[in-house]
């Protein structure tokens, strides 16, 4: 239900098939809320709570990110696999990267200075802490 034209980038066509492949499986439509110590990240409508009220809503990039980090169930994403989920095309360079991290850890962290739940892997990447593995 989809068309490449050529040319066309090899990251375009991974990104068009993940979607089709999310598309053609029966997936929940609800989104899981990610509880990060008292903040609270809901994946649906991109909103941080704290103590149930809501604090900031994430930007559509920022919405990515913590998507993608997510996904990997507290394994380490590399730097390059952000860029190419977060910016796609747009091939967001690694400072890009690091300043909407920055600014994702603003809203969800206690301490963005002392991030304890998005985790910078040095020379790789960053991770996604969670409850159960700290």
């Amino acid at each position: 239900d989809d068309y490449v034209a050529k040319p066309f980038l090899p990251a375009e066509l991974l990104l068009r098939l993940a979607a089709v492949l999310r598309r053609s499986y029966n997936l929940p439509d609800a989104l899981p809320a990610i509880a990060l110590g008292e903040a609270e990240v809901d994946l649906a409508t991109g909103e941080v709570r704290r103590l149930g009220a809501v604090e900031s809503t994430l930007t559509a990039k920022e919405h990515a990110l913590v998507k993608r980090l997510n996904e990997s169930r507290g394994s380490i994403v590399t730097t390059d696999e952000l860029c190419c989920s977060v910016y796609g095309d747009e091939f967001g360079h690694a400072n890009a990267l690091a300043i909407l991290v920055r600014r994702l850890r603003e809203k969800v962290e206690d301490d963005p200075s002392h991030p304890r739940w998005v985790v910078t892997v040095r020379g790789l990447g960053y991770r996604l802490m969670r409850e159960e593995a700290r």
